[in-house]
């Protein structure tokens, strides 16, 4: 049996959606508060998320974007705003998907259940990534260590704290330095699935590495954008830290 957390103030709507998805195997635990909700899933650890997005001590944008930090799992924001602008800057955040809660319950259902697939499959996929690294040596560029072993990154000597999305994410860039990568092909790599023209995961993700590499956020040099291509690992880049 499948396991989520949903965050959802209302009552009512909480215990009729838990019951619904409860007869169709899958667990899940309400939250009424946005800002308990990360304590809670690091503690279960769920399949899934979803979120609300009016929610007390946290809003559901505003904890969609830090869970995407620490956690890879697919994040769905099911909300009662009815906004190109919300769904827009959810999929910005990292969500999977954005539905409404007038969607009629055999659809949520089926979209809940094919990002369990999916999320499935990444396991299975990332399971398979990792066994890979173990044979590899670690990578250095200039001030930069990539040790695939150990999962350790190294920076000026300073040992930087990634997840393990992250690690794989920066790992797949290095290991084609100098070579354009677009989302498809991080999608395909890392998680096993095709680009479906929406799904901006790797664009956060990429922005949450820069900012941890102590690249420039505005004008990034050392994880680059190549318009309308993807994103390229300058191999050159790491000799010396900006400001």
């Amino acid at each position: 049996m499948n396991r989520i957390v949903f965050v959802e103030d209302d009552q009512d709507v909480g215990e009729l959606i838990a019951a619904y998805l409860g007869r169709h195997d899958i667990d899940v635990v309400v939250e009424s508060r946005g800002d308990r909700a990360e304590a809670l899933i690091a503690d279960i650890n769920p399949d899934l998320v979803m979120l609300d997005i009016m929610l007390p001590g946290k809003d559901g944008m505003t904890l969609c974007r830090d869970l995407r930090a620490t956690w890879s799992g697919p994040i769905v924001l099911l909300t009662s705003l009815d906004s190109d602008m919300n769904h827009i800057l959810s999929l910005e955040m990292g969500a999977n998907d954005y539905i409404l809660k007038t969607t009629p319950p055999a659809v949520l259902l089926a979209r809940l259940r094919l990002h369990l697939r999916q999320a499935n499959a990444s396991a299975s996929h990332h399971d398979e990534l990792t066994q890979s690294l173990a044979g590899h040596k670690a990578l250095r560029f200039g001030s930069l260590v990539i040790d695939p072993i150990n999962r350790q990154v190294m920076l000026m000597n300073e040992i930087i704290a990634l997840s393990t999305a992250d690690f794989d994410l920066l790992w797949e860039l290095a290991t084609h330095a100098g070579q354009t990568r677009n989302r498809d092909a991080l999608l395909k790599t890392l998680r096993g699935v095709s680009y479906d023209g929406l799904d901006r995961s790797i664009d956060v993700a990429i922005s949450r590495l820069r900012k941890k590499l102590h690249d420039n956020a505005t004008e990034p040099y050392r994880i680059k954008t190549i318009r309308n291509k993807g994103y390229l690992f300058a191999p050159h880049a790491w000799e010396t830290q900006t400001t």
